[in-house]
């Protein structure tokens, strides 16, 4: 049996994550096509990558940095106050979260793909 501290893709969300990844937003498949095959300063990302009993967009495993795309789902009270508890508790585990609105990814791309380099901890 696997150890079951384990916290990155832990099985019973396997299912989700494969769903997630296969009917994702626009937004998400727009900027994938910058992050895939590590063409962001040679930065490898996975998509639908489960942390705890999270699963978040976009993660670079090298950087702990998470990346978040928010539609108008995420405008209602409920869902900020869960987004808020989950950056929480990914931040206490030493991950780094950032959030984009899904017009940003479209509208102002240069800017989404700059803020996330600047989050990049530092050289190769």
């Amino acid at each position: 049996m696997k150890n079951k501290n384990q916290i990155h893709n832990r099985k019973y969300l396997e299912s989700f994550r494969k769903d997630l990844r296969n009917n994702g937003t626009t937004a998400e498949a727009f900027l994938w096509k910058q992050l895939l095959k590590s063409q962001l300063e040679g930065r490898k990302f996975r998509r639908q990558h489960s942390i705890g009993n999270y699963i978040v967009d976009f993660y670079c495993p090298k950087e702990k940095l998470i990346i978040e795309l928010d539609g108008e789902v995420h405008n209602n009270p409920t869902a900020k106050q869960y987004d808020e508890e989950r950056t929480k508790y990914l931040n206490s585990i030493g991950f780094t979260v950032i959030r984009f609105e899904n017009k940003m990814v479209f509208d102002h791309l240069p800017s989404v793909l700059k803020e996330i380099k600047d989050n990049f901890r530092g050289g190769q």
